[in-house]
């Protein structure tokens, strides 16, 4: 096996992946980030009122609990502006969107006053009892999202016209269910729920769990069923080496220069191999690897002091020709119909 000199430098690790500039972000990653500016400047202009013409009491603990859920909205934006040119542009709008709602209603829960719609505004647990509702707000509003997400990738997977009209249906009654749960979380202090509300939710609730399973048993039932699983050999061929313009590191090389490196099951190379010579477990070779020069022994017969070419293995033993006799020289020429 091939191993390195002790002299030689170690081979350079790939680049790590970067987050992209403003300017190359694409045009969704851009409208996110200006979103969630646009929602932390609203709210803190919004909180700057209330502290001024709002009351006074427990005006402290209000900024306190104001600073910590503008402190969590900004690092939330900062992970979405990161996450947005690797997530689909509406998932991306959609994630950004859920977290400025959960913003608003996080400052109507601290900042609205205390206030029963049946006159008892005493309540000792007031403060931990909006805590529990933002959070539960949080979790309805992600649910949401991870059921459109879901939803709409299983949708795809067998397009026709019922699931064209289902779909969007459904996303429909889910995000109307979603605000009427909310809406009893954020304004059951100053709002009564009748009973007609629940039941219009209950309703909603089925129609929606409806439309959510027929999706998926649609796909099974008239779907394409998947094929036979290809697993990919070691004498597969190696993968083209990028071009210069494509931008893309070429594919790493033994220390001849001609053998590609194993591949890991993650896709990165197996730099393993380029230190010891052999390949990890698992990884998929494109090639043989290089071997050990071998000197190539000539094989030959000294004979007198010179080389001699031995005969090849094949090659049939060749007899020495007798020669012919003054007697058999004169019955040869003495036969009739001979030319000389």
């Amino acid at each position: 096996m091939t191993t390195l000199p002790p002299d030689a430098p170690p081979p350079a690790a790939p680049p790590a992946p970067q987050t992209p500039a403003y300017a190359e972000r694409p045009p969704h990653a851009q409208a996110v980030i200006w979103v969630a500016l646009s929602a932390l400047i609203a709210a803190a202009f919004v909180c700057i009122v209330w502290v001024l013409i709002g009351p006074s009491d427990g005006t402290i603990g209000r900024a306190l609990a104001t600073i910590l859920l503008l402190a969590g909205f900004c690092g939330i934006a900062i992970l979405e502006a990161r996450l947005a040119h690797k997530r689909p542009a509406w998932f991306a709008m959609a994630s950004t969107i859920s977290w400025a709602v959960a913003l608003i209603i996080g400052l109507l829960l601290i900042w609205m006053p205390a206030h029963r719609w049946d006159g008892y505004d005493f309540d000792p647990f007031g403060a931990a009892e909006r805590l529990l509702r933002f959070l539960l707000v949080v979790l309805i509003l992600q649910l949401v999202l991870l059921h459109a997400r879901l939803y709409l990738k299983a949708a795809g997977r067998y397009a026709s016209t019922f699931t064209r009209v289902v779909a969007p249906i459904t996303l429909g009654l889910v995000a109307i269910l979603a605000i009427m749960l909310i809406l009893p979380l954020v304004f059951n202090e100053w709002v009564y729920f009748y009973d007609f509300y629940w039941r219009v939710v209950v309703a909603i609730t089925i129609l929606a769990a409806v439309g959510t399973a027929i999706i998926p048993m649609v796909t099974a039932l008239f779907g394409a069923r998947p094929g036979p699983l290809l697993v990919a050999s070691s004498t597969d061929a190696a993968p083209a080496p990028a071009s210069a313009g494509s931008g893309l590191a070429p594919w790493p090389m033994f220390i001849d220069g001609l053998t590609p490196l194993p591949m890991m099951p993650d896709g990165t190379p197996d730099w393993n191999a380029y230190h010891t010579g052999h390949p990890t477990p698992g990884a998929m070779l494109f090639a043989s690897l290089p071997a050990e020069p071998v000197a190539a022994e000539p094989v030959a017969a000294e004979t007198g002091g010179d080389v001699a070419e031995a005969a090849p293995a094949d090659a049939a033993p060749t007899e020495p020709l007798a020669e012919a006799t003054p007697e058999e020289e004169d019955a040869s020429s003495s036969e009739p119909g001979k030319d000389a």
